[in-house]
């Protein structure tokens, strides 16, 4: 460990991202290449909590700008997150490393039922804690639930694993021109509203002066260059 620049980290991983080039559902491909490298920093001795978004599976507050009840739409994109937990679960089982998936909803014949104290318990244990399931609150997404959550198991860095390289002034995608940000703070992040994460996420990231780093997901081997000290993607934190 002495290496590693963190010990214990929070690792959000967007649901879209495990789609690969598909438009809906899971990539076995991903799926096994992001379960080991998982592998690969629970083995260096990285203590890890993992949150995956669903939006590959269900996305709530889509349906509901099309009308549909918005709670309705969010306790199903809940249960989206809970089947990619499960999902990187059996993975992680399959080559050997031990996790324990966490809902805020409460599924004893599924999952266990999250509480901090038995996530940090079970991070302790050298096993990978999958938190699942949003915050159990409809109206919060699962970047505010990353955010909560690695504050609760006392992360000591929150990663936001994505499509995109870090943060930019604007989309890459539809504007060439965009600047990239390989550091900033939070409050420029909320006053320029970069889509880094949601408000309350980057706020509650601010206010337990939780470090977080945006990467890309589909670079091979960043996972553990970035855990080595390798300056990859963007690092949103307190300004001097």
């Amino acid at each position: 460990m002495t290496d590693l620049i963190s010990q214990r980290i929070l690792l959000k991983v967007s649901g879209e991202a495990l789609m690969g080039g598909g438009s809906f559902g899971i990539d076995p491909l991903v799926l096994q290449r992001v379960s080991e490298e998982i592998k690969e920093l629970a083995e260096s001795g990285v203590q890890i909590g993992l949150v995956i978004g669903g939006g590959n599976i269900f996305r709530g507050a889509g349906l509901a700008q099309g009308g549909f009840d918005r709670v309705r739409g969010d306790h199903m994109g809940m249960l989206a997150t809970i089947m990619n937990s499960l999902a990187m679960q059996d993975a992680l089982s399959r080559i050997g490393v031990e996790a324990i998936v966490f809902s805020a909803l409460s599924m004893p014949d599924v999952c266990e039922t999250f509480t901090a104290r038995a996530a940090r318990s079970c991070l302790v244990a050298n096993k990978v804690a999958i938190l699942a399931a949003g915050t159990g609150n409809p109206y919060f997404t699962t970047d505010s639930a990353a955010s909560l959550r690695a504050v609760e198991i006392k992360a000591d860095l929150l990663i936001k694993a994505t499509k995109v390289n870090g943060v930019y002034s604007a989309d890459p995608v539809k504007d060439p021109q965009a600047v990239f940000y390989p550091k900033l703070t939070y409050d420029r992040a909320l006053a320029e509203n970069l889509q880094v994460m949601d408000a309350t996420a980057i706020v509650l990231c601010r206010d337990n002066k939780m470090p977080l780093r945006i990467m890309n997901i589909n670079d091979p081997g960043a996972l553990m260059r970035l855990m080595r000290g390798e300056d990859i993607g963007s690092l949103v934190e307190k300004g001097d």
